[in-house]
């Protein structure tokens, strides 16, 4: 399936990355540099002035008595509440309309590639080149942790452009499913509804979409990357005929995976899926707390952010982490 996002490739823009994306072996990029660009933009705008406008708006009370910190803290969960929505909508499109992504076989799901799925990879990276940007820009606030795992996230990402299992972009992107809900919750908590029953009706949405899209879905899917890349360790794409396979465009008979490079990818995503199932206890507690009667909330870091969940980034798809809030 043909990209289809509304902006074309801008031939300039495309122009200025190609060198860079030659010597990096990053074949793809070109044709999504500017979805890169665009999204980056996209989300530093709702970071600032949209967010701040419409929360003065929607939430005076709240928001205009909060500190530096804690508005900068606000502003990214408004960011990272629609990043999610709208990609997990684009995503779940791209999943049930690419009928080439579809009828993929293991090749083809580890070394093919797709305009659609590539747009997708390439809008997931552009909130992480906003989210690097804007963490960078306020380190004080976020830290280097957060830093780091900016970093790591953005470089996860730009393997799709090689093109890596670019198939698996738009699965791991539905680990994201449930990060409105995560969202929507910490916006509970600071706007004083705290136990309230749209905040029991939301954790229990919460708490569905986790389990079901990291812990069932996600751990399947990764059993079937992992799979396909030990094949892929020790084989070249020769059973396909490059020159009639569409997605296989950017492959060569010389195309391997080097063992290093799976490594990384599998033992990243056994501890993202290790971690989610420790941030699913984590996170029953934080809810069940909620709803404890007389006792005063003490929201922990752990408890509310649980951020680190959305590094379930995972290789090529999307991991959205919400900001730290240290108060």
């Amino acid at each position: 399936m043909k990209d289809p996002f509304f902006v074309p490739p801008i031939p300039w823009l495309s122009e200025l990355v190609q060198p860079w994306s030659d010597r990096l072996n990053l074949p793809s990029l070109p044709r999504h540099i500017h979805e890169v660009v665009l999204s980056a933009l996209f989300y530093t705008l709702i970071f600032w002035p949209v967010s701040p406008m419409l929360s003065r708006l929607l939430a005076p009370q709240h928001y205009n008595k909060l500190s530096r910190k804690r508005r900068l803290n606000w502003d990214a969960h408004v960011v990272s509440f629609i990043q999610s929505t709208l990609i997990n909508v684009v995503a779940i499109w791209v999943m049930v309309v690419d009928e080439e992504r579809k009828n993929m076989d293991w090749e083809e799901r580890v070394w093919g590639y797709t305009g659609a799925a590539g747009m997708v990879q390439a809008l997931a990276a552009g909130y992480f080149v906003w989210d690097l940007f804007v963490t960078s820009l306020n380190l004080d606030v976020f830290g280097l942790g957060t830093l780091a795992h900016a970093i790591a996230a953005l470089l996860v990402y730009t393997l799709g452009f090689r093109p890596l299992v670019n198939y698996y972009g738009c699965v791991f992107i539905l680990w994201e499913l449930s990060t409105p809900f995560l969202n929507i919750h910490w916006f509970f908590d600071k706007v004083n509804m705290t136990g309230s029953r749209a905040q029991l009706y939301n954790g229990i949405l919460l708490l569905f979409s986790f389990f079901s899209c990291r812990l069932i879905y996600g751990t399947f899917q990764s059993f079937c990357v992992m799979r396909d890349m030990w094949t892929a360790v020790n084989s070249h794409p020769t059973k396909v005929s490059i020159a009639e396979s569409p997605v296989m465009e950017f492959a060569t008979q010389e195309s391997t995976v080097q063992a290093w490079l799976a490594i990384s990818y599998v033992m990243s995503n056994l501890t993202l899926n290790s971690l989610n199932f420790y941030w699913f206890v984590m996170m029953i507690r934080a809810v069940l707390k909620r709803f404890k009667p007389n006792e005063k909330l003490a929201i922990t870091e752990a408890e509310v952010d649980l951020s680190s969940i959305a590094s379930g980034v995972s290789l090529g798809s999307g991991a959205q982490r919400r900001k730290q809030d240290k108060s």
